[in-house]
């Protein structure tokens, strides 16, 4: 082999180690690049993981936060006090939401901090249900109370009207009851000896006689009671102690004699004249007697 072969040979050695040595640092850079592309590729796919989260863990918080908003939604009170503190409650809820929406899922701070505010926002609520539970069985008793005293009202006003009925049916009977009764009304023609007599010219005066019974109803004390005397013509009997008298709210009426006597409540026999009448005939003489609560009664004398 020549010097010239040689160094050729040389030569085409080192070309040879120069190319190994350089498929060696590309295989090794390709190694590189391919460990780093998994490792971005994870980094990658981790962040994207925990983004996807995160917006899931914001939707779910928001779609919480609309429950709660529905829940408010439904509560209602007959109390304006609560009822404005519902609406303040309301608003605050509807603002926490618009607030969620604007925020970005990796912001977890901020999530956090909604989160609390759910927290707060729903034992918020729950004391409102308390509240309008307590206030809505208590108002449930006091209606129930209320009614059982309108009830109660209306049976002492049913049992007062009815009491009232009695007392004035009692009243009724009482006034009926005291009434004063007689009883044997007669009326007979006195001759000038005081003698019964049925001639009519032979009378000189007349006399009703009567008994009031006994009651013991009846007022006591000083009564009156007065005869109305017709002739047979149906002309009123008078004389000069002709009065006017009144019975029971009735027309007054004029009556041809009375007497006034002392009632005790016993039985009372009693006479009341008729004299000053200047002549008498003949026929069929009525006389009627009264106090002034009452008619007493009515009889007929003939005179021949």
């Amino acid at each position: 082999m020549g010097y010239t072969d040689w160094k050729d040979e040389d030569r085409n050695g080192r070309y040879e180690e120069k190319g190994s040595s350089l498929k060696g640092i590309t295989t090794v850079l390709a190694v590189v690049a391919v460990l780093l592309a998994g490792t971005l590729a994870y980094i990658w796919w981790q962040k994207s993981s925990l983004v996807n989260e995160l917006n899931i863990e914001k939707e779910e918080l928001t779609l919480q936060m609309i429950a709660l908003q529905n829940d408010y939604a439904s509560l209602s009170s007959d109390y304006d006090t609560i009822n404005s503190q519902l609406d303040s409650s309301r608003e605050e809820v509807s603002q926490l939401i618009e607030r969620i929406k604007k925020t970005e899922a990796t912001n977890r701070s901020m999530i956090r901090k909604y989160e609390k505010e759910l927290g707060t926002l729903r034992s918020i609520m729950r004391n409102y249900i308390v509240q309008i539970d307590s206030l809505n069985t208590l108002n449930k008793r006091l209606t129930a109370d209320a009614a059982a005293a309108r009830r109660e009202a209306a049976e002492v006003r049913k049992q007062s009207a009815e009491l009232s009925r009695t007392v004035e049916d009692l009243t009724s009977q009482i006034a009926v009851g005291s009434v004063i009764k007689a009883r044997g009304l007669k009326l007979e023609a006195l001759n000038s000896s005081d003698k019964v007599t049925d001639r009519s010219s032979r009378v000189k005066k007349m006399i009703a006689s009567l008994a009031l019974v006994e009651n013991d109803l009846a007022e006591r004390g000083p009564i009156r009671v007065y005869i109305r005397v017709k002739d047979p013509d149906g002309i009123l009997l008078t004389n000069s102690t002709q009065r006017t008298f009144t019975v029971a709210g009735g027309e007054p009426m004029i009556c041809s004699a009375s007497r006034e006597v002392d009632y005790e409540g016993k039985e009372l026999e009693m006479g009341i004249y008729l004299n000053e009448i200047p002549s008498f005939v003949k026929g069929i003489y009525t006389v009627e007697a009264y106090t002034d609560q009452a008619k007493l009664g009515e009889a007929e004398l003939m005179l021949r």
